[in-house]
């Protein structure tokens, strides 16, 4: 993978607290990468590395070869957009999207067709003359993101820019926002706590915790192959399984889980008498029907305790032995939940297995 942007070795602290602690990533040029993790991880101080509103103390920060340590953001051409919209109140939409380019004393026809460009693109022909005050929030990050991209740039920087947006309204943004970002082909770099946003959007995932990165992978690589009980943890919902390895060959490794024996697949590396956490997501378990048979080594018996019904899928909590399961069953039946005892049927082609160190990486 060729990096356009790359941080190499960053270290970045606020007194006696490490913000960033020697921290690493590569991004190939025209990928969307979500910087994933809770408060207070580091996702937006390494941002700001790049935007150049902070410095690192050790390590470069790079792009396209070219080192950016020391120069000031105006000359990065690295624009931010935070969740705070940030638009002049004074300025109608056409000044607010316009004004970079007439710092730039841009032609007037210049700066007329890079506007028309930007209000066709974000579907907010129409509104040129209206304030900021005039617009809904989801108009008004339009046009926040209207003015950034507008001046022709290779990198957008987006810190929780959907956050104060509601919940259908987020979707809707974070759609078009993907569609624009494929259709220009403009690295971009995207900060959020917000599983579903991460998930949905991004080409490359950095899960962050304590200034470090955790595991640097594609969506489908973070949720179904966690490299530790944090990352599974935090990304989604999720049951783990504490297990011992009681047969492992070239067909695959078979675990016993309350004496139940679960058989997961080829190419899971594990030795005989080795404990192991199995990562299962509430997906990857159905409710077997009355009359199904279900198959050996993927089946799992108790008691349903809660439901809860979700429209598309009813979410059940299953007790089996002193441990709740989670599962997510969307055969939904007209006639509504199941309850008492039944039989869990395990995919055990997407459990995923955690081997000592990396299932106590929670902490």
């Amino acid at each position: 993978m060729d990096a356009y942007i790359e941080f190499k070795n960053v270290v970045k602290r606020f007194d006696n607290f490490v913000a960033l602690d020697h921290v690493s990533l590569q991004i190939p040029k025209g990928a969307f990468v979500t910087l994933l993790g809770p408060s207070g991880c580091g996702k937006t101080t390494l941002m700001r590395q790049l935007a150049g509103f902070s410095e690192p103390e050790e390590g470069d920060v790079l792009v396209d070869g070219r080192r950016m340590n020391g120069l000031p953001p105006f000359k990065r051409n690295t624009p931010l957009v935070f969740q705070e919209y940030a638009l002049f109140p004074h300025m109608t939409v056409y000044e607010n999207i316009s004004y970079g380019l007439k710092l730039k004393k841009a032609s007037k026809e210049e700066m007329d067709r890079r506007v028309e460009e930007m209000l066709e693109m974000f579907n907010l022909k129409g509104l040129e003359k209206r304030f900021p005050k005039q617009m809904s929030g989801g108009q008004q990050q339009r046009v926040a993101f209207a003015r950034a991209l507008v001046m022709g740039q290779d990198i957008l920087l987006l810190d929780e820019p959907l956050s104060n947006l509601d919940a259908k309204l987020r979707v809707d943004v974070r759609t078009e926002l993907r569609q624009i970002q494929r259709r220009l082909g403009i690295t971009t770099i995207y900060v959020t706590h917000d599983q579903d946003e991460a998930l949905s959007m991004s080409d490359i995932i950095a899960v962050m915790r304590r200034g470090r990165i955790e595991q640097i992978g594609t969506p489908w690589e973070i949720y179904f192959r966690p490299a530790n009980r944090f990352v599974a943890d935090f990304v989604g919902t999720v049951n783990f399984l504490e297990a011992t390895v009681t047969q492992a060959d070239a067909g695959g490794v078979t675990v016993a889980y309350h004496g139940m024996p679960l058989r997961l697949p080829a190419g899971t590396e594990a030795a005989e008498g080795d404990p192991v956490t199995l990562v299962v997501r509430p997906e990857c378990i159905h409710l077997a029907g009355r009359d199904e048979r279900p198959p050996q080594g993927a089946v799992l018996e108790g008691e349903i305790k809660n439901y809860s019904f979700l429209g598309r899928i009813i979410r059940y909590w299953v007790q089996i032995g002193q441990e709740t399961f989670i599962l997510d069953d969307a055969n939904v039946d007209l006639t509504g939940a199941r309850s008492g005892r039944v039989t869990l049927c395990l995919d055990t082609h997407k459990l995923h297995l955690l081997k000592g160190g990396d299932a106590d990486a929670a902490s």
